[in-house]
């Protein structure tokens, strides 16, 4: 699954190899078009662009075929702050919850754990 609308990143999550499949990494570019606007003279990459990525990353890992849309962001807890050239590495965690699928994604820099957030997904709608 790849997302198709509008997004506040530039960047792609990329799958890696791990024993299930389910992390990614991507590397917060200098030039991220949310940069000049926040924090001016001390960029601080945006929370709504880390669950961005997050987000991004549960795409690019999802456990079922089908059409799947994000239909709640449960919880958000950031940890420490995501700088310019920062690599953000995604550990998600996935469980089928009835006929929809949760997602606990945990989000880390070279720094230490910078993110948790919790996903809810359900199977979308023809059309």
């Amino acid at each position: 699954m790849t997302p198709t609308a509008c997004t506040p990143v530039d960047g792609t999550p990329e799958p890696v190899d791990t024993e299930d499949g389910t992390a990614t990494v991507v590397t917060v570019a200098g030039d991220e078009k949310v940069f000049p606007g926040h924090y001016p003279g001390f960029p601080i990459f945006p929370g709504v662009c880390i669950v961005e990525y997050a987000h991004r990353s549960a795409l690019a890992t999802f456990p079922a075929e089908g059409r799947w849309e994000l239909a709640a962001v449960e919880s958000t807890r950031f940890l420490s702050p995501v700088f310019p050239g920062d690599e953000l590495r995604t550990e998600l965690t996935w469980s089928q919850d009835g006929e929809g699928w949760r997602c606990k994604a945990k989000v880390a820099s070279q720094r230490g754990n910078a993110a948790q957030i919790r996903f809810r997904f359900d199977a979308g709608r023809a059309g």
